[in-house]
């Protein structure tokens, strides 16, 4: 492999490491030798995600954590630094929707439950903002560090349904932005902030959205392809090369940055 493209060495925190998406990740990231550091919400499932990731390669740890915890994230980072001698890298991952914060068809909007609403925004936005808050100042005691958050396609566009989840990712969007300026301004080139808009992949939490229980597509999943030059969904592994890209020395001028993947959705008008 072309080095300025490589992680191999580089110690890499996930969080959700055991999700689709962020074990997708984690997998790809140790399988190109770096050492994953992998942030579990359940601590029955550390032991497990770890012992993949020993037989893919790197030097891979885990942690049981709750991203919502800004002292466990603390202690962990710590732990790590300590053992490890530095961090060059934090995915963000942790994240998902919530059944609640979603306006069905037969719903309207003051049918949704704003606990729920809370849920999403405090999953996916804070469970961003939380990590970044922890890892960031030991990235400018170091003077280097790189961040890949996870927005969405809701970000670019409304999507209906998921108001909730629209409006966490969005701020996820916007946070990346800031910090990213922020990061640059205040403690130099050498410290990244970029994130990743994933597109339509088919997975267990969209599932039932996406697919009839016979396999066919669904409405929704019709409009989406509809939409979609590439005319499918993606599959996760399709992240990777974005992931590792950004997270790369290749990426050493790009900082600021959401990046789309997803077939040319997000540029496309449908017409």
């Amino acid at each position: 492999m072309n080095e300025q493209f490589s992680v191999e060495g580089k110690v890499a925190v996930i969080t959700g490491a055991a999700g689709a998406l962020g074990g997708s990740l984690a997998r790809h990231f140790a399988s190109q030798g770096a050492d994953v550091v992998a942030l579990v919400h359940r601590p029955e499932q550390v032991d497990t995600v770890v012992e993949e990731l020993k037989s893919l390669g790197g030097n891979p740890c885990g942690y049981a954590c709750n991203v919502m915890d800004v002292e466990t994230v603390r202690k962990i980072a710590d732990e790590v630094v300590a053992s490890r001698g530095r961090v060059d890298i934090l995915i963000n991952v942790a994240g998902g929707n919530v059944a609640g914060a979603n306006v069905m068809p037969d719903q309207n909007f003051w049918d949704m439950k704003l606990e729920d609403w809370d849920k999403v925004l405090d999953l996916n936005l804070n469970g961003t903002v939380y990590p970044c808050h922890v890892f960031t100042e030991i990235f400018a005691k170091q003077g280097f560090g790189c961040i890949l958050n996870i927005s969405s396609m809701a970000a670019y566009d409304a999507l209906t349904r998921v108001g909730g989840y629209t409006a966490a990712k969005t701020g996820v969007y916007a946070f990346t932005k800031w910090l990213a300026a922020e990061m640059a301004l205040k403690y130099g080139e050498k410290i990244r902030v970029n994130a990743l808009a994933p597109g339509f992949f088919i997975g267990k939490q969209n599932r039932a959205a996406l697919l009839n229980e016979d396999g066919s597509l669904t409405e929704r999943s019709h409009k989406v392809i509809s939409k979609t030059p590439m005319r499918r969904f993606g599959d996760l592994t399709e992240v990777n090369g974005a992931a590792q890209f950004l997270c790369s020395d290749a990426a050493s001028f790009v900082t600021g940055v959401i990046l789309p993947v997803d077939g040319g959705f997000s540029s496309f008008s449908g017409v």
